[in-house]
């Protein structure tokens, strides 16, 4: 759906008279008109223009002496070069049409409104057939906590797998470092993970960790063995949640083959636990990949370990060390990530 100028800046006008956020308001922009919305500072910027009591839609008139290269045909010369190959450069592009650097540069900012960015890793190309699964699937639990918003998350248990290396590197983003103009630049070689490593399966609430499994050497993670797991969580809950088993824990894992095999389906129903549902390829919707686990192995990179067993006990300190509020924070958050996979139609949502 296309959007003119004046017509998103009237809506972000109207909004910030019922007093949305910026953020509030860039939301409701891209849930009613997809990816063709301005960007979130663009917003912002005009958000801040009506704040300041500015009153009409319309751009400035700009002084000085009028462009003479930027034209309908110039314009449409640009576009159709981009159009070929999405990651053209603007000195190319102006070699080409002949015409500056600046001036294809005015074209594909204010005129084709487009902006250079980088690709985003995502886990896999969500089908259409997916994309339905995530929207149908975030209604019906966003459907759920409406009903019972005073202890449905409370109620929430969830758990998943992840493997734990012996030697994780640093990103590039995390051995970034201070330095002065005349300092030569740090140098940080390039490392691999190590090959050894331990899976760890972890349940937890909005309270803390109820149970930590490591998978013994030479062990495959199969129904029989997910089975003793949830067993186990089970005998957790009884003695760390009293009157939660009585309450009807709501069990929130994904859909891993040992998870939804037979054996594992009967264990979770002998154990009283109702089953969330969840869709294929979606680790931002589940807590563990989302939010847990990535403040984990955060802590734990960088760091060298000897063996299994250090791995294990700075995990275990780790754990043990964070807060309730941390945990509750990891949970409460569930509702709005529904909500956002419904409002971007089932595709991935940021993190």
């Amino acid at each position: 759906m296309e959007i003119t100028k004046v017509e998103y800046r009237s809506v972000i006008k109207f909004l910030r008279l019922e007093g949305n956020s910026p953020k509030q308001i860039y939301e409701r922009l891209v849930g009613v008109y997809g990816d063709s919305v301005p960007s979130f500072s663009t917003v912002t910027r005009w958000f801040n223009e009506f704040e300041r009591g500015r009153q009409s839609l319309e751009d400035e008139g700009r002084s000085g002496r009028p462009s003479t290269s930027v034209n309908p045909d110039v314009i449409s010369a640009v576009e159709n070069l981009i159009m070929e190959d999405r990651r053209s450069k603007v000195a190319h592009i102006a070699a080409l049409i002949g015409v500056s650097v600046g001036s294809v540069e005015t074209i594909i900012h204010e005129h084709l409104k487009m902006s250079k960015v980088a690709a985003r890793w995502v886990p896999r190309n969500l089908s259409n057939n997916n994309r339905h699964e995530r929207v149908q699937c975030s209604k019906y639990l966003l459907e759920l906590y409406t009903a019972d918003k005073d202890t449905f998350l409370s109620r929430v248990i969830t758990g998943d797998e992840t493997w734990l290396h012996h030697y994780d590197p640093e990103s590039k983003s995390e051995f970034m470092q201070w330095k002065h103009p005349w300092s030569p630049p740090p140098r940080k070689f390039r490392t691999e993970a190590s090959a050894g490593k331990i899976m760890a399966t972890i349940f937890w609430d909005n309270k803390g960790v109820l149970l930590v499994d490591y998978l013994p050497p030479k062990t495959t993670i199969a129904g029989d063995y997910y089975c003793k797991i949830l067993e186990r969580l089970r005998n957790s809950i009884k003695q760390k949640r009293r009157g939660l088993l009585s309450q009807g824990v709501l069990l929130l894992h994904d859909n891993a083959p040992a998870h939804r095999s037979v054996i594992a389906q009967q264990t979770i129903h002998e154990c009283g636990f109702i089953q969330l549902g969840h869709p294929a390829y979606s680790p931002d919707l589940a807590p563990s990949d989302y939010y847990l686990f990535r403040h984990l192995k955060k802590y734990l990179r960088g760091i060298r370990f000897e063996d299994d067993e250090a791995v294990k006990g700075a995990v275990n300190g780790w754990l043990e060390g964070q807060s309730a509020g941390f945990y509750f924070q990891g949970i409460v958050c569930l509702p709005d990530k529904w909500d956002k996979c419904i409002n971007v139609r089932g595709d991935y949502i940021e993190k």
